[in-house]
């Protein structure tokens, strides 16, 4: 008589024995399913941009905000001029344009910076 050959045993393969499910889930999965741990990673982004713009806007409401002040503290200085123009029209109307202007420059390289440090956490996990 023949031999039978044996047949191997059926093995149940579950989803939750594969090591890939074990895994925690990724960041960007906690974003897209909006969890506790993805809205903390979204509110320190908006919080870093936040304190970036009140940085910037309070140096640049203390720079030509404090120009009136000095100007009344030195009526001489308010007096000169320059070029035919008095000192505080050529401030005010002329030298504030480059700070608004640099200060915006700042402001979107910090901001840019936030971001792609953001990605960068979001993609490394």
């Amino acid at each position: 008589m023949a031999e039978e050959p044996k047949i191997p045993q059926r093995v149940r393969v579950v989803l939750g024995d594969m090591p890939q499910a074990r895994r925690t889930p990724p960041v960007r999965a906690e974003l897209d399913q909006q969890t506790d741990v993805g809205e903390v990673l979204v509110r320190g982004l908006v919080r870093a941009q936040l304190g970036l713009a009140v940085r910037m806007a309070a140096l640049v409401a203390l720079t030509v905000g404090s120009l009136p002040l000095v100007f009344a503290l030195f009526p001489g200085l308010a007096e000169t001029t320059l070029f035919g123009v008095r000192l505080p029209w050529l401030l005010l109307g002329v030298a504030a344009y480059p700070l608004f202007v640099g200060a915006g420059w700042i402001y979107t390289r910090g901001a840019e910076r936030n971001e792609r440090d953001f990605v960068e956490l979001v993609e490394r996990s």
